[in-house]
């Protein structure tokens, strides 16, 4: 297994921030972005999914918080 850089970090209330990660595939195998960092939805609400367009500002709060 090859050594990886890629990090996952968890922002307060809003998306998680993925860096160091070559591409970002769906379940068919087919790439949808190549962003460094890039940053995915956890509220649901992205009309972008699986990525962040800035929704989870209309309230979104981490259980966690």
């Amino acid at each position: 297994m090859s050594e990886s850089n890629a990090r996952v970090d968890v922002k307060p209330n809003g998306p998680l921030m993925i860096t160091g990660i070559g591409e970002i595939k769906n379940s068919k195998g087919e790439v949808l972005a190549h962003p460094d960092p890039a940053f995915l939805c956890r509220c649901g609400l992205s009309k972008t999914k699986p990525f962040c367009d800035g929704s989870h500002k209309s309230g979104f709060v981490d259980d966690k918080n």
